[in-house]
């Protein structure tokens, strides 16, 4: 019999992204092959270029400001962006805190 599955994110570790200094993450789960449901952390300052992924994903600001695509995006604030889509750039305007499930793989980032 399936069983639910709870995870302490608490007592979790943070992983640093090489290939976005100022950024880290905490792997939570994986929906689909090569998927996943993330939080990321960004410092304040820190931006993520114009980027796509080859798959749909879904963005939740659970702390902070950001700037995505020119919007101001506070606390709160969900956007979804589908696969092959012009994602970003995005900037910390504070430290912020995102919630994301990406369906599917990731992609580069140049």
């Amino acid at each position: 019999m399936l069983e639910q599955k709870f995870t302490d994110t608490n007592t979790q570790s943070w992983h640093n992204l090489e290939q976005l200094p100022g950024t880290q993450i905490l792997p939570l789960a994986e929906p689909v092959t090569q998927g996943s449901i993330h939080r990321l952390r960004m410092k304040q300052g820190t931006v993520i270029p114009v980027h796509y992924h080859p798959c749909d994903e879904y963005v939740y600001v659970l702390e902070g400001i950001i700037e995505t695509d020119g919007k101001e995006c506070k606390s709160g604030t969900f956007w979804f962006t589908p696969a092959n889509t012009k994602n970003g750039s995005h900037k910390a305007i504070t430290d912020v805190e995102l919630l994301t499930i990406r369906l599917g793989a990731m992609g580069e980032f140049k």
